[in-house]
């Protein structure tokens, strides 16, 4: 009865669907596949996503490659063919895929005309349940990735992660906080029995989402209960629990990054209190805040920094907001002491309500035009899914809306209540005190050769 609701949907009824992009058909197969199915607005095209619910995040430091590497073993080839005939194969269909791997999750993303939106469904299937893992597969992938992580991991790269010179400023506090690896994980250790155990542990119906949005097939849904419907569940795999702060941090710390050079980066980095309600969407109305008066303060009022600027990121189950900005290093105190002012104003008078209004309008503007077109929609699916409950995602600018300025300011000073962790990050010289060097090395060498003429005039 579903299938024959959603096929007259798609006859009679896809312009409507077309307009309310929070509306989607979702309802899960027996064997526990979710499926989110969208009308979209250009036809002749069909955007898929198949999110597997497994990521880097699931295993340990040693072995955090896995899933990585089972992905690319999954574009490896089929039934003895190899991956250029693989990838021949979508050619053909004259469609276009790729799969990407996060701390949450592995997906494959493709984008394919509507016309053999099937057979690329299809050749996903045969990629998920005919790719053998060889030992040749797995030494080439290994090499692949191994590149992609930024080629031979060597044993001065590991002694600098070690200690803290090959991390950017924010995973570098994360490494000293035991949220994230201190090095980079190998991949040369990882056998085949483990692919197998990730690829029988993980890729299982019930642990998938298959987004599909675009000009639809009509009989899209009976298709994948005959096809898709027919993969094997499993009993679900415990996810690891996301690591939370666990050892102290230095306050403050220089960080050497290149050996010459005046410029310097500020980084002032503050964990994210965790709030009750509207966390994300207040964070990120405070972000904007920060954005405006960071510009405000550094660009326009001291003309510091010319980009100045915040940012969210998440370690393990911490979040962090980060107030960047580049600089000349001589600027650095200035700066610091521009960013202590700004907390200081702000802790005392609060959030300016009149900029506050017009950038909470602006991001609900932005809604309007921020998701475009069936790859823009599925990629936003694939996203937001945890916010979909009953046939409809929930409305981002709702939410955006509901987030008041005492909410904001109860979150600003709960944020601005720590110090915080400040990260400089900064050559090991500059050119001034180059110079410096040189010309000290120059005066002993003078200093030296005018000493020894007067030895030798003194034996003379």
């Amino acid at each position: 009865m579903r299938r024959l609701l959603f096929a007259c949907l798609l006859l009679g009824s896809a312009h409507v669907f077309a307009f309310d992009r929070l509306q989607v058909e979702g309802y899960m197969l027996p064997n526990g596949l979710q499926l989110l199915l969208k009308p979209g607005v250009d036809r002749g095209h069909v955007a898929i996503r198949l999110v597997v619910g497994v990521g880097l995040d699931d295993f340990s430091c040693e072995n955090k490659e896995l899933p990585h590497l089972l992905e690319h073993l999954l574009f490896s080839g089929i039934d003895g063919g190899g991956e250029g005939e693989l990838e021949e194969q979508m050619q053909a269909l004259g469609g276009e895929w790729n799969a990407y791997t996060s701390n949450a999750d592995t997906t494959f993303v493709i984008e394919t005309p509507a016309r053999n939106q099937r057979k690329v469904l299809d050749l996903l299937l045969a990629i998920l349940t005919r790719t053998e893992l060889s030992d040749a597969a797995i030494s080439a992938a290994k090499q692949v990735v191994e590149r992609e992580d930024g080629g031979h991991y060597s044993h001065l790269q590991r002694l600098l992660d070690r200690q803290d010179m090959g991390h950017n400023a924010s995973n570098q506090l994360a490494v000293e906080l035991g949220l994230t690896c201190a090095e980079r994980a190998d991949v040369g250790h990882l056998t085949r029995a483990q692919l197998e155990k990730v690829r029988q542990d993980w890729y299982a119906p019930n642990n998938m989402t298959l987004i599909i949005v675009g000009d639809l097939d009509k009989l899209l849904p009976a298709y994948l209960e005959r096809t898709y419907g027919q993969l094997e569940p499993v009993e679900p795999s415990e996810h690891r629990m996301l690591a939370q702060i666990q050892h102290a941090a230095a306050t403050r710390r220089n960080l050497v990054r290149g050996w010459l050079g005046d410029g310097a980066k500020l980084h002032w980095l503050l964990p994210e209190p965790v709030l009750d309600d509207q966390h994300d969407a207040t964070y990120d109305l405070l972000k904007d805040y920060l954005d405006w008066a960071l510009y405000r303060q550094l660009r326009l009022q001291h003309g510091l920094s010319y980009g100045p600027g915040s940012t969210r990121e998440v370690f393990g189950g911490v979040g962090f907001m980060s107030l960047n900005a580049d600089l000349e290093r001589n600027n650095l105190p200035a700066a610091e002491r521009a960013l202590e002012a700004l907390k200081a104003r702000l802790l005392k008078n609060g959030l300016d309500p009149a900029i506050f209004n017009r950038l909470q309008q602006a991001a609900i503007a932005r809604q309007a035009w921020a998701t475009q077109g069936n790859s823009g929609l599925a990629d936003y699916y694939w996203g937001a899914a945890g916010d979909y409950h009953d046939g409809r995602f929930s409305d981002p600018a709702k939410r955006v809306k509901a987030v008041s300025l005492e909410q904001a300011n109860q979150a600003m000073r709960q944020l601005f209540k720590q110090p915080g962790y400040w990260r400089i990050e900064k050559p090991l010289l500059s050119y001034e005190a180059l110079s410096w060097i040189a010309a000290g090395v120059l005066g002993l060498i003078a200093i030296g050769v005018f000493g020894v003429r007067r030895y030798r005039k003194a034996i003379a």
